[in-house]
């Protein structure tokens, strides 16, 4: 069956299944269950990205700590790859964690390094949980720095165990993260997939976090996951969750949100160029002369629109959230104003700041 979507119902399937709209999540976990992924970065702007996407999605009564309690206390959330991921998921990614690397260069490195990997894993399995700081490098083949890792190859292991699911990341103090061995981390006895299975399990798993995507994309990848759809005025192929779309009558309405610059929601920025008329660019690493929007702006979402885009910062040493723009993208009207005006209200409550007036 191919559904056949106005514009306006394949932006709501996407609001929706990013858990965007007026009905609010429960808690941190149902969130990560939903989005599949949490990303992580540390950029203070306004508050590091997992614990915005968060509260963007909780609202005031999201707490940081309830992300750690989920992921250190009671493992209902792990670390892989740069984002918080839920444990319903681990099974599937095992399958590939098993076939991890594929890459020739890396497969050599570990095979050159078999006395630095056996010592890093006896070393976690004697004294861990450890920081990569307290194992020592004993690399005998290094690998030259490549703009994310320096000299140390310590840190290079630990990341490649982890991509094949044999160390994990126990927790994290600050942004330091702690390892240790995934038996003890990851819970035991998981269900095993083959590879084809595997990649089905993840690929609608991925469409019912976004509701539709792109067939054939290579950055949501949902392959036939689904069923096909069209949207009015594009001429993309998509695949829809069918259950979404019965729901979609079933409508709690929109809100305002504020969106991470690394918002899953933003992650297939075409998508939302094609879906939302939006066209979002992180200016975050341009020179600052270059800049239009700011530094790190967020989007803002209402509705299913995009209107326009926060450029605010964080002052500690004030301990205020200074505004230093609002810009629109469609022009507000007065209720927009005022919703906009107190969700940056809702914002600073929640830093704990005193909002600077703009």
């Amino acid at each position: 069956m191919t559904h056949h979507l106005t514009r306006d119902e394949a932006r709501r399937l996407a609001v929706r299944a990013q858990r965007l709209d007026a009905e609010r999540a429960g808690d941190v976990v149902e969130i990560a269950e939903d989005l599949g992924a949490i990303k992580i970065d540390p950029t203070t702007a306004i508050a590091p990205a997992e614990h915005t996407i968060l509260w963007s999605r909780l609202g005031r009564g999201y707490e940081p700590a309830q992300l750690s309690k989920a992921v250190e206390r009671d493992r209902l959330l792990f670390e892989f790859d740069g984002s918080f991921r839920p444990i319903s998921r681990l099974a599937p990614m095992q399958t590939s964690m098993r076939a991890w690397p594929r890459r020739a260069s890396t497969k050599e490195w570990l095979e050159a390094n078999a006395k630095f990997r056996a010592d890093v894993l006896a070393r976690l399995k004697a004294e861990g949980p450890l920081f990569a700081s307290e194992i020592p490098d004993i690399a005998e083949v290094s690998r030259p720095p490549d703009g994310w890792s320096g000299s140390n190859q310590t840190g290079i292991m630990l990341e490649f165990l982890a991509r094949q699911g044999v160390v994990a990341i126990a927790g994290r103090e600050g942004r330091h993260r702690r390892w240790d061995l995934a038996e003890r981390i990851y819970p035991q006895n998981l269900p095993v997939y083959e590879t084809a299975e595997a990649e089905q399990l993840l690929n609608e798993a991925r469409l019912r976090s976004y509701g539709i995507a792109k067939q054939n994309s290579p950055w949501i990848p949902v392959g036939t996951a689904g069923e096909p759809a069209t949207v009015e005025g594009s001429d993309w192929k998509w695949r829809v969750d069918p259950e979404a779309v019965a729901a979609l009558d079933d409508d709690p309405g929109g809100r305002v949100a504020f969106l991470s610059p690394y918002d899953g929601m933003l992650f297939h920025r075409a998508a939302i160029k094609e879906l939302f008329d939006f066209e979002y660019v992180l200016e975050q690493f341009k020179p600052k002369a270059q800049r239009i929007y700011g530094y790190f702006a967020h989007p803002i979402l209402f509705g299913d629109r995009f209107i326009g885009q926060l450029d605010a910062e964080v002052d500690r040493k004030r301990e205020v959230l200074k505004v230093n723009a609002v810009h629109e993208m469609l022009p507000f009207d007065p209720e927009e104003h005022e919703i906009v005006r107190l969700e940056i209200e809702d914002l600073a409550e929640w830093l704990g700041l005193r909002l600077e007036a703009w």
